[in-house]
């Protein structure tokens, strides 16, 4: 299926009309709150001779699906959403959507350090059929708390479907503030999630502190999510889980279910995975093991990423190996 896009016409009704100027009326598209929480999978984009491999990504899906997910996230950080053209993007989403037949939720990246764009790309998710949204902060602009809070609510403006935030100083440059997420989650109910991504286990306490039950955090790190959801966390966006999904499902779930002894050992199994997958720059490892595991037929990445040495891929699979033994 190919994308057109029309930059004149409203994303909502395809017109010129209030919509297009930024007065929005009524919500495009109402839906129950579905819960998002325990594990989720932050999906890999599989490529083929430079093209998205779309018969390895429903073997992804699928692979997910068998391994008992809580969710998808397609088009993320893993997803090498920067790389991907808009009619790539969308397709990725609406391919997903249509591999996951309503299993799981599917949790569109439609992020963007330009709000326009990000507005664009979260209505044309919607219309691919995805659940809900993952907003990373602005990266590159490095905007102030107000310039954050308002980014983030001219996105919810246009949509009730819900939004994960996502912070991740490292990449972006900035953080969204407690502050920021307490205006947002004040005003717009459907505002209740935030991937955790700065490293910080104090972020946690001050997020649940600040609001207690009204915020679902989740992991943004792998090697962080138990720590994380001993103070309050409920779950984790998955880098690990493209691989090893049942092992990532149960050690989340020993932990939703207050069985942290059982968590923490299957924690201490998977934690030199959960490390050698940054051993390069994310998703290269990841998608170098899934495709050695015969998930995927490539574990080909888009410039300016780059394969791995064969000193890492060695790495990668040696660790791989252990955790499935």
């Amino acid at each position: 299926m190919r994308w057109t896009f029309e930059k004149k016409r409203c994303l909502f009704c395809g017109l010129a009309c209030p919509h297009q100027q930024g007065i929005f009326g009524p919500k495009p598209l109402s839906m129950s709150l579905r819960t998002l929480t325990g594990a989720i999978t932050a999906l890999a984009t599989p490529f083929r001779k430079g093209q998205v491999s779309y018969e390895d990504l429903r073997k992804l899906v699928e692979h997910q699906i068998r391994g008992g997910i809580n969710g998808l996230v397609p088009v993320g950080t893993t997803g090498e959403s920067p790389t991907l053209s808009t009619e790539e993007h969308i397709e990725v989403i609406r391919a997903t959507v249509e591999y996951t037949r309503g299993r799981v939720p599917v949790i569109a990246g439609t992020g963007s350090n330009s709000t326009k764009e990000a507005i664009e790309l979260t209505h044309h998710a919607l219309e691919a059929g995805a659940d809900a949204f993952l907003l990373v902060a602005p990266y590159y602009n490095k905007p102030s708390p107000e310039g954050l809070f308002r980014h983030f609510a001219a996105i919810a403006e246009t949509t009730d479907r819900p939004i994960i935030l996502y912070s991740i100083p490292s990449r972006c440059g900035v953080e969204i503030g407690v502050p920021v997420v307490e205006r947002l989650r004040a005003r717009f109910p459907h505002v209740r999630w935030i991937k955790e991504a700065g490293g910080s286990l104090d972020r946690v306490d001050q997020l649940k502190q600040a609001m207690g039950s009204d915020i679902t955090v989740l992991s943004g790190d792998d090697s962080l999510t138990l720590p994380f959801m001993s103070v309050g966390a409920e779950g984790v966006i998955s880098v690990a889980s493209n691989l090893i999904v049942r092992e990532v499902v149960s050690m989340v779930h020993l932990a939703l279910g207050n069985d942290f002894a059982a968590a923490g050992r299957l924690h201490r199994r998977l934690y030199p995975f959960f490390k050698v997958l940054f051993v390069e720059p994310n998703p290269v490892p990841i998608k170098a093991a899934l495709a050695a595991a015969g998930v995927i037929s490539s574990g080909e990445v888009r410039l300016p990423l780059s394969g791995m040495s064969a000193k890492s891929a060695a790495a990668v699979a040696r660790v791989a190996a252990a955790v499935k033994r």
